[in-house]
């Protein structure tokens, strides 16, 4: 369906696909959310049993406040239409008494008081909870506190973005915590949010609250949950959308919501750009280029300085391309050996290891932006992304430089 209509204005629905498609913000309308049922029932479950609480982690990008911001919903999808949910975000100035003053500065207790006199009528009372909190906050402080609250309503308290967190006493006091409400049996429910190394900080060193944590990995999404952010986006935008433009954002998107937004989202404006209500692979090349200098600029300035060489005979972006596409084991490292074959197939020429040995070297070096970490002895050396934003990005800006090509990303999976 295309151009003319005066009904139709272009304009107004590029600008509402910034609301529907949201990389900038984590998304919270349940209406388009895709997916992470498993993950959603197992912190259901930790929530309806008292003593049990959850830990949500990670990569970064793979949309664990996404996650929370919806969990609401759900819960109310099981009769729990009562429930409290405040949520902090976690800073690195954070200790664990400002912690909790930001939990509880919006939580009032209601009370009923008896007016003076025999007619009298009673009175309705509010008394803010931060106020039964001494200065400098202790475990059983917050346990008397949410003690108190617990006989009102039930709560699930957030912490976003754990891994901030510099203090090391701070971890220790909130597992102190988590075991006090659990022992204690209290009706509320402790949700950290963070990414693994958060974690295990949390667990390793505190095992005696391990049987009171659920601990919950949120997975990159699958090819179906991607496609179905996509479908579900455009259609609310009522456009259409080929089989080959989906599946080229299913593609570059490796499993991040993050980058599954940020193409969407480019794609959409460039077909209505063109006063289109039918979005094709153009378009989703159009959206390609357009993203990547909307790309986080930590990002683009590490690609940059990885692959900047004088010498015009260079390998560092085909490496590095090939690195993006090599097959990481569980914990998203990779060997060598992998990045071979990819680097055939990007370059047309067989390459053995050590000529371009040199090349993941220096991706490990502060010179190379660190974009790679290293670990490991000779012969069992491997390197992961220091971040995995990073890894979409070289894909992207791959195809867009044309290295890449959505044929060649096949040819590596399929024989990869």
């Amino acid at each position: 369906m295309t151009a003319s209509s005066p009904a139709i204005n272009f304009h107004q629905l590029a600008f509402e696909a910034g609301k529907i498609f949201t990389p900038g913000s984590p998304l919270n309308e349940r209406e388009l959310f895709a997916g992470r049922s498993d993950q959603v029932a197992q912190i259901i479950g930790a929530i309806s049993q008292k003593g049990y609480h959850a830990v949500l982690y990670g990569d970064r990008g793979v949309g664990k406040t996404s996650l929370s911001n919806v969990l609401i919903e759900f819960l109310e999808d099981v009769g729990q239409h009562t429930m409290v949910m405040p949520r902090v975000n976690c800073d690195a100035s954070d200790d664990f008494s400002s912690l909790w003053r930001k939990v509880l500065r919006d939580v009032s207790l209601s009370k009923t008081q008896q007016g003076v006199g025999f007619t009298a009528k009673p009175i309705e009372l509010n008394e803010d909870v931060l106020d039964l909190l001494p200065e400098q906050v202790a475990p059983d402080d917050v346990r008397r506190a949410i003690s108190h609250l617990s006989d009102q309503f039930s709560m699930v308290i957030i912490f976003d973005e754990f891994d901030r967190l510099k203090n090391p006493i701070t971890t220790v006091m909130m597992a102190d915590t988590i075991k006090s409400l659990s022992d204690h049996a209290v009706d509320a429910t402790i949700m950290l949010i963070g990414v693994a190394d958060s974690v295990d900080a949390l667990v390793g060193e505190h095992q005696s609250i391990e049987r009171a944590l659920v601990q919950v990995k949120l997975p990159r999404m699958s090819q179906a949950e991607v496609e179905q952010i996509i479908t579900k986006g455009t259609a609310k935008l009522g456009l259409t959308i080929k089989h080959d433009a989906l599946k080229e954002i299913s593609a570059l998107s490796q499993g991040l919501p993050y980058v599954t937004h940020l193409i969407s989202l480019h794609a959409c404006r460039a077909a209505l750009n063109r006063q289109s209500l039918d979005l094709t692979l153009t378009d989703v090349q159009t959206g390609v280029r357009n993203s990547l200098s909307q790309w986080q600029q930590s990002v683009i300035t590490t690609y940059h300085t990885a692959t900047h060489s004088h010498q015009p005979e260079h390998l560092f972006r085909e490496v590095l391309a090939a690195c993006a596409l090599a097959v990481p084991d569980a914990t998203g490292y990779f060997t060598a050996a992998s990045v071979r074959h990819p680097l055939r197939v990007i370059t047309g020429k067989t390459y053995d290891i050590p000529n371009f040995a040199r090349h993941l070297n220096e991706f490990t070096k502060t010179e190379r932006g660190a974009i790679l970490q290293r670990t490991g002895e000779t012969r069992k050396i491997r390197y992961r992304f220091s971040s995995p934003l990073i890894k979409p990005y070289i894909i992207m800006r791959s195809v867009a430089d044309g290295l890449l090509t959505r044929k060649k990303m096949e040819v590596i999976e399929r024989e990869g």
